[in-house]
């Protein structure tokens, strides 16, 4: 347990120093002060980007938005090959258990979490005759409909609490053969609705409809919102990100997850031969 109380202190730090957390309505831990940022490496798809328009901060610009749907704008990219294979990998695993609803998510933000889902749903879509819904979980911070372009009307906390149905909340991805229940609002008890048997069953709905859906979850380490999502979901990808996530707070968050419901990890950010890719190890 010492394990996983030192990784929820530092996700409470972690969480403090990139966004400030002034909005979200879970309660603080009791924590020392925050410890010096780690250097970290670019990934490849920064490098990329950053060769044509210049660097980009994390989380800003154009670039940043890009590199999320990669696989939808470069469909035959190496990076979408990439994702292509992490498909594979689910469907071969699907072929022994019934996998239609998978989780993605990470220790912290800035891991690459919501990156992975838009284009795992991208490829997924590629396959012949499959219909995919990505939704988006994070009902703190979210990003997919930024990601996208969507300008959403209504979204998943409008479902949850009644205001709006499932087909009022759903939107085409443009230039993207998949579908998104995004986020609009963002309600003060986000933990709450989404293990809420609303969510259950708006993911059960989802799941007759659609041959698979992807939930993009918030980061799991101090926030008890990924949890209750998973115990809904039929599998979960884990997204660390390469010299920033330590063994440790990996080792933590497989204690906090079903390793049961676990499919994999994707290593996001390795230096590995960067002229070639940046998400390695998928």
């Amino acid at each position: 347990m010492a394990k996983v109380y030192d990784a929820l202190r530092r996700a409470e730090v972690e969480r403090r120093r990139r966004a400030g957390d002034e909005s979200s309505p879970a309660d603080p831990l009791d924590v020392p002060s925050a410890p010096p940022p780690r250097v970290q490496r670019p990934s490849l798809l920064q490098s990329l980007f950053s060769r044509k328009r210049g660097a980009p901060a994390e989380g800003s610009g154009a670039a940043e938005i890009n590199k999320r749907r990669i696989a939808v704008i470069q469909p035959d990219s190496y990076v979408a090959e990439q994702f292509r294979a992490l498909r594979g990998r689910i469907d071969a695993l699907a072929a022994e258990r019934p996998i239609k609803t998978v989780v993605v998510t990470s220790a912290f933000p800035g891991e690459g979490k919501t990156t992975a889902s838009v284009n795992l749903s991208a490829v997924t879509a590629l396959s012949l005759g499959r219909k995919v819904l990505l939704i988006d979980c994070d009902l703190r911070k979210p990003k997919v409909h930024a990601s996208l372009g969507l300008q959403p009307r209504s979204g998943l906390a409008e479902v949850l609490q009644g205001e709006a149905t499932i087909d009022d909340a759903i939107l085409k991805a443009e230039g993207a053969a998949f579908d998104v229940l995004p986020v609009r609002s963002r309600p003060s008890n986000p933990s709450e609705l989404l293990g809420s048997p609303e969510m259950k069953a708006v993911i059960d709905e989802v799941s007759r409809r659609y041959d698979r859906v992807i939930l993009d979850s918030p980061a799991a380490l101090g926030l008890p919102d990924v949890k209750a999502i998973s115990e809904f979901s039929d599998g979960i990808v884990i997204v660390v990100r390469a010299d920033f996530t330590s063994q440790q707070e990996v080792e933590a968050l497989l204690e906090i997850l079903d390793r049961q419901r676990i499919l994999g990890l994707i290593l996001n950010g390795a230096n590995v031969d960067q002229a070639r890719y940046g998400y390695a190890k998928v």
